[in-house]
């Protein structure tokens, strides 16, 4: 399914957003998180995207995806130039993998999408190289799809009484 022009022009904000940010020099993994949040919430206007949400049994990803209150996936995100291959192996993605049904690790600029602890599909917006960053030909199109499929999920069954009834 190609992707909307909406979705195509909101990925390449969300890039032009992370570019001047590590163009000044300063940037953290946590200074992209409101471009990450507003990229997520843009694509899917019945969607929430929760920064730092309540620790789950297996963690605390950095976003819990949620539609109508109803959470439909998690995002662990890294530093741009931090390695995915290495995250991926860590014991923290481990756990998400195996707990989470549906979850994206990303970089920022490449995005793995995992569904029931195997890898569904890769995406890279763009590489950095020398300080700058490069644009993927087929990057945005690609991540566009991606995030679809992400937030295209059913909501996770609710096991607990409690939660039910809330």
């Amino acid at each position: 399914m190609a992707a909307s022009k909406s979705a195509i022009e909101t990925l390449k904000l969300y890039l032009s957003k992370i570019k001047d940010a590590l163009e000044a020099g300063d940037a953290t993994e946590h200074t992209h998180r409101p471009a990450l949040k507003d990229l997520i919430e843009s694509l899917d206007a019945g969607i929430t995207a929760v920064n730092e949400p309540k620790r789950v049994s297996c963690g605390a990803p950095d976003y819990a995806v949620k539609r109508r209150n109803l959470s439909i996936g998690y995002i662990e995100a890294k530093d741009v130039g931090k390695s995915l291959d290495e995250a991926e192996d860590s014991d923290q993605l481990e756990r998400y993998k195996k707990s989470l049904h549906n979850l994206i690790l990303t970089d920022y600029l490449e995005f793995r999408w995992y569904v029931d602890g195997e890898l569904r599909g890769t995406a890279r917006l763009a590489r950095q190289r020398k300080g700058k960053l490069v644009s993927d030909r087929d990057g945005v199109e690609e991540t566009a799809e991606i995030l679809n499929d992400f937030l295209s999920h059913n909501p996770e069954p609710i096991a607990d009484p409690q939660k039910l009834s809330e």
